[in-house]
């Protein structure tokens, strides 16, 4: 039998994990939940914000969450499964980075912001010649932490929160182990495209329509998230093959760094992007990935651009 379907106003969120939240809507395990989600910002950039306004964003409506969702028969010890259905974007995005965050904050110390066109929900054109394929996803997916008190929407934990993950498309299915009665879910930072590192900061933020249907397993518990994905995972992308740079360096991190600073100048030297632009556009459309950690001293990351996205 199918459960009902619900839908949550944009009214309805919070900005920090606290398993004492009033919870937004009840429902039972087999239902189904339509969240209208706010940007990152909770409203704060619009379509004709500069980068300066980056520096005015309040920091009482960043990361606003759609929920808590209080799910009846949850309990610590059992498993949340969230089926992703649907994820519609709306008709505007914004990227942008700020000092002293992202990846490479040494190289870009100051605030950027781009705006997307997204109405058509399918592609976004970056700059003349250049066209990103959407990919949405919520950045920020999870149930409430187990210890009492306020927790920061930022990092990601046990319990889920901001991981980023961008093939938690539609058709996936994230697993959640239950921390607290009633599991109390809750999804934003919604991105409608992203690579994997989300290097500068941000992705394409953007505000989206997001269905999502839960059903429980009892006495399954993980230790932290898991999910399934159908499919290739960057079916949109792979049509051209890829340009890869690399970094090589006894830190991890550092490998990345140099990873992403040399697909930079690549993109400056060979494809006509500022810095500004192609720093955003390692964020939202290129992947990094470990492609090696066995051979010490020195471990090494590769950062894949999708050729497809370039149209001259």
């Amino acid at each position: 039998m199918a459960g009902r379907t619900y839908r949550l106003s944009r009214e309805k969120f919070h900005n920090v994990w606290d398993n004492s939240l009033e919870p937004a809507l009840e429902i039972a395990p087999g239902d189904t939940v339509v969240f209208d989600l706010q940007d990152v910002s909770g409203g704060t950039i619009l379509p004709s914000s500069k980068a300066e306004d980056l520096q005015r964003r309040d920091p009482n409506k960043m990361y606003p969450l759609g929920g808590p969702i209080y799910v009846r028969d949850a309990k610590p010890g059992d498993l949340l499964e969230v089926k992703i259905l649907t994820l519609t974007p709306g008709d505007w995005g914004w990227s942008g980075f700020v000092p002293e965050r992202g990846l490479l904050p040494e190289e870009f110390p100051y605030y950027y912001i781009k705006h997307y066109d997204l109405s058509n929900h399918k592609t976004t054109k970056f700059k003349p010649g250049l066209v990103l394929p959407l990919d949405p996803f919520c950045g920020t997916m999870g149930v409430a932490p187990k210890d009492p008190g306020t927790h920061s929407t930022r990092p990601p934990d046990v319990f889920g929160g901001n991981m980023d993950i961008r093939h938690l498309t539609a058709g996936s299915t994230l697993f959640l182990p239950v921390q607290v009665e009633g599991a109390l879910f809750s999804c934003g930072d919604c991105h409608s495209a992203q690579g994997d590192g989300e290097v500068c900061l941000t992705g394409i933020e953007s505000p989206m329509l997001v269905k999502l249907r839960f059903k429980l397993r009892k006495g399954r518990s993980i230790p932290l998230p898991q999910f399934s994905t159908t499919g290739p995972l960057t079916r949109k992308y792979d049509s051209k093959g890829y340009y890869a740079t690399t970094g090589i360096n006894p830190d991890l991190l550092n490998s990345a760094k140099m990873a992403v600073h040399n697909m930079i100048e690549y993109l400056t030297l060979n494809r006509g992007l500022t810095r500004d632009e192609a720093y955003i556009l390692c964020s939202v459309a290129a992947d990094l990935k470990i492609s090696e950690l066995v051979d010490k001293p020195n471990y090494l990351v590769s950062c894949y651009l999708p050729l497809n996205i370039f149209h001259h």
